[in-house]
């Protein structure tokens, strides 16, 4: 299938990873916690603080543990499906570099004994990121939280069919949202206002198949990624790769030095699917950038690939 390699063997091992600077990242369950229900009055006392607090600026590195804790197996109206035995997070260690006009992503972790469930027969874990390079103002404050909605499927208000989604395409009505026309949509995408996701769908012992594609008023798949992946298991621990050409053209995010992105991850593991994942808060990137600048610095050549 489409975007089962990375780069040629050779070439896959042309990043010399052990000189990349490493993030550690918690991701945490998130239970039925939706961006509606975090703005809702008297359900998260943050909603004061915001925007001028982001979440990972409250939460980062400190409450994505007991968060899960709490939220895993939680009251009814957080959590009415509980999966027993299901880890309350995992901890993943996250690298990027760039080399030859590429935009490398390093994804190892451990997602510990997971039980299994008939959501996703097909694959049995996924690792998904999203990418904002200014486009979607309020994604450095809130990452990919903006796009999960009451109404999401799997969700408090689930409606069937609908996807993750921006707040910004819906015009609030009495009796629900009406997603803005056509035209205004076109608009927003022109001016660049979507989220890019990159997916690695997995199963050990198999090629991992990349699905890349944008958010705005639904998550859309292209119908060719421009992203590849490659993904091994060693003991437990997955390793998984994303790449994308810096430019990849039209609805993609160009991705150039001495700017700064949001990205937020996310992991399906033991054939879970829709909400039932663990999930990061936002975090920021840049291309050679300095200590202190960013989350993820990504290298160059010289840097990292022991050229």
């Amino acid at each position: 299938m489409a975007g089962a390699a990375l780069l040629a063997p050779e070439r896959a091992g042309a990043v010399d990873w052990a000189k990349v600077p490493e993030k550690s990242i918690t991701l945490f369950y998130p239970a039925q916690i939706s961006w509606d229900r975090l703005f809702t009055p008297g359900r998260h006392s943050g909603q004061r603080r915001y925007p001028e607090k982001t979440c990972v600026g409250c939460h980062g590195d400190i409450d994505e543990g007991p968060l899960g804790d709490s939220l895993v197996d939680a009251e009814k109206d957080k959590e009415p499906a509980p999966i027993a035995g299901k880890p309350p997070f995992v901890k993943a260690k996250v690298k990027t570099a760039h080399e030859n006009g590429q935009l490398l992503v390093r994804h190892e972790f451990d997602p510990g004994k997971q039980p299994k469930v008939p959501m996703d027969k097909e694959f049995e874990t996924k690792v998904t990121m999203i990418l904002d390079d200014g486009g979607v103002k309020e994604a450095k404050q809130a990452g990919c939280w903006l796009t999960c909605h009451s109404d999401v499927e799997s969700m408090r208000w689930s409606v069937p069919g609908t996807t993750k989604y921006l707040s910004d395409t819906r015009i609030p009505k009495s009796g629900g949202d009406v997603i803005k026309s056509p035209e205004e949509l076109a608009k927003m995408r022109a001016a660049g206002n979507f989220l890019e996701y990159w997916q690695a769908r997995i199963n050990p012992g198999k090629p991992a198949v990349a699905v890349d594609g944008t958010i705005l008023e639904k998550r859309a798949a292209h119908e060719k990624p421009a992203v590849k992946v490659t993904s091994t298991v060693t003991k437990g621990v997955y390793t998984v790769i994303f790449s994308r050409a810096l430019d990849a053209g039209p609805d993609y995010k160009k991705i150039v030095p001495d700017k700064k992105y949001t990205v937020g991850f996310a992991i399906h593991a033991g054939n879970t699917s829709q909400r039932f994942h663990y999930v990061s808060f936002e975090r920021s990137l840049m291309l050679d950038g300095i200590e202190g600048v960013a989350d993820l610095l990504a290298p160059g050549s010289s840097a990292g690939t022991g050229r």
